[in-house]
């Protein structure tokens, strides 16, 4: 069950246990991503890794930004209703901006994948 706390979606503690557990098995292009995002290396946003939002576990989420960031291996392919109506439901209900980037853009396109992020983190110049 998914119970909003103020402006934070909590999650079950099922759900927190497997993202506990997910944390400490990243894939390979997870890692080099989080390599980049953590401890504010960019833009000095604050990333946290395999985090529980509702029912869902993103990859990274940075909380002062809402924004959710998503590494997708070659499963996705086959689940891109799924993928789309989780993205949705981030958008709609816990207000994030959801952005998804390949395996293969974040091994052979770090600085795009970055640049992107970083992007979307500092917005539009005022």
């Amino acid at each position: 069950m998914t119970v909003q706390s103020g402006k934070r979606w909590r999650s079950s503690a099922v759900v927190q246990q497997r993202a506990r557990e997910l944390q400490s098995a990243l894939t390979p292009a997870e890692r080099q991503l989080w390599q980049e995002l953590r401890r504010g290396q960019l833009a000095q946003f604050g990333f946290l890794r395999q985090y529980p939002v509702g029912s869902f576990i993103v990859d990274f989420y940075c909380p002062a930004a809402r924004v959710v960031v998503e590494v997708d291996g070659d499963v996705h392919a086959r689940q891109t209703a799924y993928d789309a109506e989780r993205t949705r439901w981030l958008a709609r209900e816990c207000r994030c901006h959801v952005m998804r980037f390949t395996n293969d853009e974040v091994y052979h396109q770090i600085e795009a994948v970055l640049e992107s992020i970083f992007a979307v983190l500092v917005g539009p110049p005022p």
